[in-house]
């Protein structure tokens, strides 16, 4: 039992020492830098270009699927904005025309205030294409309350007349047709004469004699005779006068009020007394050509 204990002991104390020789001979090592071969510098020389473009490659293909991701979502952002925008414009569209409508309608509704007449707001829907606009077509009809022979006018002036209608529309025989007639009187010297349709959304007034004292800059109101249109509604302007060699009267040269090739919302006068309509329209009127439209 002695002899046991006497051994491990003595292996306690063996093992003792060799842990702390081992301790020593680390402590006491030296690592020496020895030159690399020619063998190792050149395998240095070839690897570390391709490694380090393998990490600037890396480097490049990071930057790149950052800077596509970052395009992509930009161009998501303008195609959203791009929509944005175009629905503001349109948008801001349908409020301008809504308000260049409203400032017409506007003027439209002041500018007979002293007229004696109904006044029924129509809106042109169809355009005589093959004739100049010399016959235009109306969205309102019998239903209501217009009537054949009753006047039609702007802001600016004198459209026309109604000739034709249905219960839904009604076609007018404007101031540009040849077929009718307006008997005017020229504002400044209270001349006499009649306008008629001739061509190029042109008119021309007849009539005149050669001694008139009529010029160039003269305007044209309605004489409020022919039983149709009321006085002193605005007819025209004189653009040229003529005076030929041979005969008794001027060829004169007109342009309406009215701008028809921009013509949108018109008004139909009607008598205040709707009742007595259909009597107090001329039981005559100019003999016009059937049109279509």
């Amino acid at each position: 039992m002695k002899l046991i204990q006497e051994s491990s002991k003595t292996k306690i104390v063996n093992n003792l020492i060799v842990g702390m020789l081992a301790v020593y001979g680390i402590s006491q090592k030296q690592f020496n830098l020895s030159e690399p071969s020619l063998f190792h510098q050149v395998v240095t020389e070839v690897i570390s270009p391709v490694q380090e473009g393998l990490a600037n490659s890396k480097k490049s293909l990071s930057s790149l699927w950052d800077n596509y991701l970052s395009i992509v979502n930009t161009s998501k952002e303008n195609n959203v904005l791009k929509k944005q925008i175009s629905r503001l414009e349109s948008d801001l569209t349908s409020m301008e025309e809504m308000r260049k409508e409203n400032l017409r309608l506007k003027r439209l509704l002041t500018f007979t205030d002293e007229q004696p007449y109904n006044k029924i707001m129509a809106q042109v829907v169809g355009w005589d294409s093959s004739n100049e606009f010399k016959v235009i077509r109306l969205n309102k009809g019998t239903k209501h309350g217009i009537r054949t022979m009753a006047p039609v006018v702007t802001d600016h002036g004198l459209v026309g007349y109604v000739y034709r209608t249905t219960e839904n529309y009604s076609d007018v025989l404007t101031i540009l047709d040849q077929n009718n007639r307006v008997d005017i009187v020229v504002e400044r010297t209270r001349t006499h004469g009649i306008v008629e349709g001739v061509f190029n959304f042109k008119c021309a007034l007849k009539y005149i004699t050669r001694n008139e004292p009529v010029e160039v800059g003269d305007k044209l109101i309605t004489a409020g005779v022919g039983g149709i249109y009321p006085k002193g509604l605005k007819v025209g302007m004189i653009t040229d006068i003529t005076k030929e060699n041979f005969g008794m009267t001027l060829s004169i040269e007109v342009v309406p009020s009215v701008d028809f090739d921009k013509l949108e919302e018109v008004l139909v006068l009607t008598p205040l007394d709707s009742g007595k309509s259909a009597s107090l329209l001329p039981t005559q009127s100019p003999v016009i050509e059937e049109k279509k439209i």
